[in-house]
């Protein structure tokens, strides 16, 4: 194991990393992105034939947006001497700065979803070509594994059950305000379960070695590091990180063509943000032409839509792709593993790791070493994907 040098060799480095630490602890998006009113909201537009157009309320923010951009540009980055490093730290600080004005503008239509477009990006031609290649697949298949049976306090066991494999501690809290059925919020450790969530088996063990055996693997490896951006996140790791989360779904053997399908759904819901479609437009799309459950095209709809046009979730499906692809050359995944870091970093975080200034792993995503993927069917779409 690497041996970590002490903070005086790279004090101005160190100096800086702990300047970012404090500054980014106010930054959490999931923090505010989840609408508070989603329940009364979601009734308002079943009970209007779905030509409501919802009218979310968000969390208060509790930051100066402008003090804040502020302080993360004044850092005095010349004084990293690592040219790498130096480019990371940048990219980190505009990282930031794109966040810091993504939450500044939640809830302000066009103006957050241009916020959200330079912090997530869109997806591409072939971005939609797969999606729309994965859409053709049949998952009529009936499994009980896929029955709704579990309610939240049933799904919480479940979790702890499942973490016994890992020996870190972590907080489970349940939630009425969340578009997901489950998410990690990494700044404090915790797992939040939504409430009226009703898991299936096949579920509760996607969102376990999602959430558990990838999400809060890299948290608490990247907690584990003395500089602290592995732990608060480098520039694009949401695709990585939601990459190496699938793709440990399908080692696992618990990803679906069903699971596929609404990553590829999401693609073609951030595409409809693109092209102006409303919030009722971008659901019609998806119940009327794409014939999903009216839950089902809600809950993606929710989730794009939020804020004004949240379009993070294309990343998942293109993430998968490039983790998969990356994972078949027979690549090292514990690299991508160490914190909330993302691929094209990978030389820096290999030269951080020969300086002394970054460790391997402490943890790793057991399903990775197990693999019980036994479907060649999904091998064979994931192969495909361009």
């Amino acid at each position: 194991m690497s041996q970590i040098k002490t903070t005086e060799e790279f004090q101005d480095l160190f100096d800086i990393d702990s300047n970012l630490n404090r500054l980014v602890k106010n930054i959490e998006l999931l923090n505010y992105i989840n609408p508070l009113n989603i329940a009364s909201e979601k009734k308002k537009f079943y009970s209007s034939k779905y030509n409501y157009e919802p009218q979310f309320k968000y969390p208060k923010i509790r930051f100066n947006g402008y003090k804040l951009h502020r302080l993360f540009f004044s850092q005095r980055l010349e004084r990293i001497e690592d040219e790498d490093i130096r480019q990371l730290y940048e990219d980190i600080i505009y990282e930031y700065s794109g966040l810091i004005e993504c939450i500044e503008t939640i809830g302000q239509g066009r103006k957050f979803y241009y916020n959200s477009l330079k912090s997530f990006g869109t997806p591409t031609e072939k971005d939609i070509e797969n999606a729309k290649f994965i859409l053709r697949f049949d998952d009529s298949e009936f499994d009980e594994e896929m029955l709704p049976l579990y309610n939240v306090e049933e799904a919480k066991n479940y979790f702890d059950d499942y973490s016994k494999r890992y020996d870190f501690n972590y907080n489970i809290k349940i939630s009425n305000n969340l578009s997901a059925a489950a998410m990690v919020l990494n700044n404090t450790q915790t797992l939040v379960l939504r409430k009226s969530q009703k898991y299936s088996k096949n579920q509760l063990k996607v969102l376990t070695n999602h959430e558990i055996g990838v999400h809060m693997v890299t948290t608490f490896n990247g907690l584990s590091h003395p500089l602290k951006v592995f732990s608060n996140g480098f520039p694009n790791n949401v695709e990585t990180q939601e990459g190496l989360a699938v793709y440990s779904e399908f080692m696992s053997g618990c990803l679906t063509i069903e699971r596929l399908k609404e990553l590829a759904f999401r693609v073609i819901a951030v595409d409809s943000l693109n092209k102006g479609y409303s919030f009722s437009d971008t659901f019609h799309l998806l119940h009327n032409q794409h014939k999903l459950n009216r839950d089902k095209a809600f809950g993606i709809t929710l989730r794009v839509h939020r804020g004004g046009g949240f379009t993070k979730d294309h990343l998942y499906l293109r993430g998968l792709r490039n983790v998969y692809k990356y994972a078949k050359k027979g690549k090292d995944l514990g690299v991508l593993l160490t914190g909330k870091v993302s691929q094209e970093y990978i030389p820096t975080i290999n030269k951080m790791q020969k300086l002394g200034l970054a460790l391997p792993p402490k943890y790793y995503t057991d399903a990775y070493i197990t693999n019980d993927n036994k479907d060649a069917n999904l091998d064979f779409i994931l192969k495909s994907l361009k």
